[in-house]
């Protein structure tokens, strides 16, 4: 914040008001600005994936500020929702749950879809869950998800962003 001077008519007393009037306005425009970063993202694509037949509606975290806040701050998720993680290029993910209040599973993809690894995350934790070889996709759901529809390791996934090469 620069410092200024308010070069008006007035009397000491009124430019000091209205100079604080200004300076409460700019802090309260900044942490408004701050707390919105800290919320949850809600605006990012989507892409529609399968797991047999089972239908998935995944937000798509692809920039490193997406895939960095990714479900950071969510009170809830629809069950058939999740978010898909695309990297540029494959290599070992590793994933924690930092201001993440859900509980998820993390599904390590390849690039043709099939599930490398499966990693249950609990929520607000540094632990780190990571792919078992590397990969370009990670796919995570609420917890127990994956489980309850009997999809495992080597389970494939589709969607068009699978069939690409």
């Amino acid at each position: 914040m620069t410092a200024f001077a308010l070069a008006l008519p007035f009397s000491a007393a009124t430019r000091r008001t209205v100079a604080a009037a200004l300076l409460t306005a700019a802090v309260g425009l900044q942490f408004s600005t701050a707390q919105a970063q800290d919320g949850p993202q809600l605006n990012l694509q989507r892409v529609e994936l399968t797991a047999g037949m089972h239908r998935i509606d995944a937000q798509v975290a692809a920039t490193p500020q997406e895939r960095q806040t990714g479900l950071m701050h969510r009170k809830e998720m629809p069950q058939h929702e999740g978010m898909l993680f695309v990297f540029e290029q494959p290599a070992q993910q590793c994933f924690w749950m930092k201001n993440t209040l859900l509980p998820l599973t993390a599904a390590f993809v390849d690039d043709d879809g099939t599930i490398v690894n499966l990693a249950d995350m609990k929520p607000q934790t540094l632990d780190s869950h990571c792919s078992a070889k590397p990969v370009r996709y990670v796919l995570e759901m609420n917890q127990g998800w994956f489980a309850k529809k009997n999809i495992k390791a080597g389970a494939k996934l589709g969607g068009a962003l699978f069939s690409r090469k």
